[in-house]
């Protein structure tokens, strides 16, 4: 389930920047947008959605961390923990 939204958040950003990347090169092409003003608003909306794929990582890390919590998985960290004591009982 979360592989599938996020493969669908994905496809949608995808075509929204596409959509409107399409759309400032008609309103440059119409004179109503100059093109270093095109350049610059794409600058910063690709700078926001980085910001918003750090923070959208961010927190689906902590749902994966309680899920696996709450699932009573083990971590990588409880096997070297493990390995260690097996190590000092031999």
């Amino acid at each position: 389930m979360i592989k599938e939204l996020i493969f669908t958040g994905l496809g949608a950003t995808a075509l929204i920047k596409q959509r409107v990347e399409e759309e400032i090169k008609t309103l440059e092409k119409k004179g109503k947008i100059k093109k270093a003003d095109a350049k610059e608003f794409l600058k910063n909306l690709e700078k926001k959605g980085k910001l918003e794929d750090k923070k959208i990582k961010k927190e689906i890390r902590g749902h994966i961390k309680e899920l696996i919590n709450e699932l009573g998985l083990v971590t990588k960290k409880d096997l070297e923990k493990l390995k260690k004591e097996l190590k000092e009982e031999k």
